[in-house]
């Protein structure tokens, strides 16, 4: 069996949980079903999305990768705002990524994005783009993956995310006091969150241990307005 970089094998760290595994059909794609399976919200959380960036910073100019982008319910309205070509989106599930492309269509948005910047990967492999990005950003996406998955992902990063670069991560808080194998309901949208599985919750020294040792500054931004109360750290490549 392959051994990533963290030395735990693949099937150890499988990246495709629970539902979001199911690959959807033909007809569930061209009757919108894409849109429910990732969680609905669909104009609200895109539009959230880019709009938190841009207070942030985020520019056209700059080169923004979307970790576990899906079907583009956050990518269409970064598509729009980024320079043409600067938008790029990494997935474990085809059928959202073609499902992304139909919606892309329908936006009237395709010709401002190549075909090579949308990738299936089992391993969030980045790199493959060979592009130094300004952004990464994980949206809803570590909530569904343990702590060990975002060490991996920052050990990786490292290569191509630039020195100055941000990456934001969201994420169930565990809050500090809360038992680690009790389950936590977060009031704001009743998601059930735990420590052993899908949806994680994560402890902010969780986040701490995924980077320590590497060249990556923690900020934990904490409350930003999400609809089902993930909150948001960003860390920053400091060398």
């Amino acid at each position: 069996m392959a051994e990533n970089a963290g030395g735990a094998s693949s099937r150890e760290l499988d990246p495709t949980p629970n539902v979001y595994g199911r690959r959807l059909s033909p007809l569930e794609i061209a009757a919108g079903g894409h849109r429910d399976f990732v969680g609905g919200l669909w104009a609200l959380a895109g539009r959230h999305q880019l709009e938190f960036l841009v207070a942030r910073g985020l520019r056209p100019w700059m080169r923004l990768l979307d970790l576990g982008c899906g079907c583009l319910r956050g990518g269409l309205p970064l598509v729009r705002f980024l320079d043409p070509g600067h938008y790029y989106g990494i997935d474990v599930n085809a059928s959202l990524l073609a499902a992304g492309w139909l919606e892309l269509e329908i936006a009237g948005l395709r010709g401002r994005l190549p075909i090579a910047n949308l990738l299936r990967s089992d391993e969030l492999a980045g790199w493959r783009f060979a592009v130094d990005f300004d952004v990464v950003l994980a949206h809803s996406l570590f909530s569904h993956l343990p702590p060990r998955w975002l060490r991996r992902s920052l050990v990786e990063m490292v290569r191509y995310v630039k020195p100055g670069g941000r990456v934001f991560v969201t994420y169930f808080e565990r809050p500090p006091g809360w038992p680690a194998d009790e389950p936590l309901v977060h009031q704001r949208g009743g998601v059930v969150s735990y420590s052993d599985r899908d949806p994680y919750h994560y402890a902010g020294e969780d986040l701490r241990r995924s980077a320590a040792g590497l060249p990556w500054r923690l900020e934990m931004i904490g409350e930003w307005g999400h609809a089902r109360d993930q909150r948001m750290a960003l860390f920053t490549r400091i060398r």
